[in-house]
């Protein structure tokens, strides 16, 4: 079938470690024809969502993960969103005003008969930090508000604690507060914009020594290892943007829980593919927008989660 991915450029892949291109890979190597554009590619004509996407090939050995040329590309053409066989949602956030935008225009295509996963509303109705308060008992004590005075509260009942903006990724704006209150005041304003926006804080939970774990829910099912994202030095953040270490290991019995417990609901919501974070035995984010990790995972198990995901995708399509 044909399948258009809506993703960032192909020439700013790092295909070393990129979930995109592990996915794009394997349906290739399956037969399936690949198309790309980018959001802005998009438009509604009054009749139909169409984009302005190109035909590529994925080109050289697949195991050279650092090859310089990795795809060949035809001129762009423009066509019906209905007229592929399956849409896949790639874009990184920012969840901006323009992601927002993009799940309008494809829930659109949808009712033109459009398949595209993760669904659109689903992504937009999950805030990947907020999307926790569905499932408390998996989560540390959490404070999510934009008034500075209950957020000092909290840093005072709970002592070392965590604050993060809603609307970051990998790590960008996350802050530690120990104890001793250090810098709390400059950080909640900045974060807050002086009580303008709405900030998320959490009890600090020790075991992010042993990593920020990544669990893969694939077609309401868990991929059975997990990457846990590992600090660096004396950073606090383990996401691999900020320098974390990343390291596969299998599910823990409570990972299983979690993730158990989260897939068949998530998935009947139309998320073919999330990522769930957890720290020690705590659910901290829900990501739907790109969820990553593939090929860590791929190189350090051997367990195939591109093969996973495209099996998954087969059977959504019919």
């Amino acid at each position: 079938m044909d399948i258009l991915f809506i993703a960032d450029p192909l020439d700013q892949f790092r295909i070393y470690k990129d979930t995109t291109y592990a996915m794009m890979a394997e349906a290739a190597r399956r037969g399936h024809t690949l198309y790309a554009c980018e959001p802005h590619h998009l438009a509604w004509t009054g009749g139909a969502v169409e984009a302005h996407a190109r035909r590529f090939q994925i080109v050289g050995d697949q195991q050279d993960g650092h090859r310089d040329v990795w795809y060949a590309a035809e001129a762009a053409s423009t066509r019906s969103l209905a007229s592929f066989g399956a849409v896949l949602m790639r874009k990184d956030p920012p969840f901006d005003m323009e992601y927002v935008t993009s799940t309008w225009l494809l829930e659109i295509a949808e009712r033109g008969g459009a398949r595209i996963f993760n669904k659109p509303q689903a992504i937009r109705d999950h805030s990947e930090k907020l999307a926790i308060g569905e499932f408390p008992q998996f989560v540390s004590p959490t404070l999510v508000t934009r008034d500075p005075a209950r957020l000092r509260a909290f840093q005072a009942e709970h002592g070392d604690v965590i604050l993060k903006p809603l609307d970051g990724m990998g790590g960008m704006g996350v802050f530690r507060v120990k104890a001793d209150g250090m810098n709390l005041g400059s950080i909640v304003e900045m974060l807050s914009h002086n009580g303008a926006r709405t900030v998320m804080a959490q009890k600090f939970i020790p075991e992010i020594k042993d990593g920020d774990k990544r669990i893969l829910l694939i077609g309401g099912e868990p991929v059975p290892y997990s990457l846990a994202r590992i600090p660096q030095g004396n950073e606090v953040r383990g996401n691999l943007a900020a320098g974390g270490l990343g390291r596969a290991q299998p599910l823990t019995l409570r990972d299983r829980e979690i993730a158990e417990t989260l897939a068949p609901v998530l998935a009947a919501r139309g998320l073919l593919l999330v990522g769930l974070d957890a720290i020690g035995d705590w659910l901290t984010e829900v990501n739907v927008t790109s969820p990553t990790c593939f090929r860590e995972i791929m190189d350090q198990t051997g367990f195939d989660v591109a093969a996973m995901f495209v099996d998954a995708l087969e059977r959504a399509v019919g």
